[in-house]
């Protein structure tokens, strides 16, 4: 496979023993990674015996206040002088050595794919309903999406995770990047631009990364109604798109596969979780019409809003 200059991007906040893992992990791909850039909240927070132990490792510190989820990845891919750039999040573990190049290789094999994901693995914790949701989302074959596939797919067609993918510098870069400000889903909003203007998305899930959360009902009412108001805010990008359709297929698929497992008794859980979701992206969406004190309850980010 031709080589060509990969950058690794990781914003990181608090980072841990198990971030030192994922930098062990990284340093033993296959294929070579010119540059792993750390864009760092809180600089206390941050070891500094992980420069002395890994080459490569370039670190910018920001403060809280700083940390935007599209504005700190933009600065970061205007620092990063690498043709591909891999974003990752710091709890992302890559599986294997193949990782990089996996993701890569789809990028190389055509010019108009802008942007490649990786599939995410439930962790060794991870509930039994959060697994199905895994494989609902990352199944195991690959798949490349366009503009023709919206007819299909609907929302899904733009769908891409930071958790691990890959971009294009020039695509990337011909399209305006990610957006300086957003609550959330700076991957999906610049997916839609790709395909909106002709790109492809590919899924690559021979590229794994172990990744998973076991959100609670709230949490998960509180990151879907920053869903709802990400795709509120850029209309341009999501409107005549709605989510509900994937999340009642979601919903339904989930409660098959718990009454084919003898899972039964998880039924209630799936209802109150999926309620809860619903809700919070429902008054995510229309959170022009709330007052600010009930917004600062409902979001997951509350520094976005001050």
């Amino acid at each position: 496979m031709e080589k060509i200059k990969v950058d690794v991007i990781i914003p990181t906040y608090k980072p841990g023993e198990e971030f030192e893992k994922v930098l062990e992990r990284l340093e033993k791909q296959e294929y070579p990674i010119n540059k792993i850039m750390i864009m760092n909240t809180e600089e206390k927070f941050w070891n500094r015996k992980w420069e002395e132990k890994f080459s490569g490792l370039e670190v910018h510190h920001i403060k809280k206040q700083e940390f935007d989820h599209g504005g700190t990845r933009k600065k970061a891919a205007q620092l990063s002088k690498g043709e591909v750039m891999v974003f990752m999040t710091q709890d992302a573990m890559p599986k294997n050595a193949g990782l990089i190049g996996n993701l890569v290789r789809p990028l190389l094999k055509d010019a108009d794919t802008g942007a490649a994901y990786a599939r995410q693995l439930p962790g060794k914790n991870c509930s039994f309903l959060e697994c199905y949701t895994r494989e609902f989302n990352y199944p195991a074959y690959s798949s490349r999406k366009t503009k023709k596939d919206i007819p299909r797919l609907g929302i899904k067609t733009y769908f891409c995770s930071n958790v691990c993918a890959a971009y294009k510098k020039d695509i990337y870069e011909q399209l305006g990047g990610f957006v300086e400000r957003t609550i959330f889903n700076e991957d999906m909003i610049l997916a839609g631009k790709m395909i909106q203007n002709g790109y492809g998305i590919f899924y690559a899930a021979d590229a794994e990364v172990i990744h998973s959360h076991n959100y609670t009902g709230m949490q998960q009412f509180h990151r879907n109604f920053d869903l709802g108001v990400s795709q509120a805010e850029y209309p341009e990008i999501f409107q005549g798109l709605p989510s509900e359709g994937e999340g009642i297929r979601l919903v339904a698929g989930s409660a098959k596969y718990l009454l084919k497992k003898g899972k039964f008794w998880l039924l209630p859980s799936l209802i109150f979780q999926s309620g809860c979701k619903f809700l919070g992206y429902r008054a995510g969406k229309g959170y022009k019409r709330l007052p600010r004190r009930w917004i600062l309850r409902c979001t997951m980010n509350p520094d976005y809003w001050r």
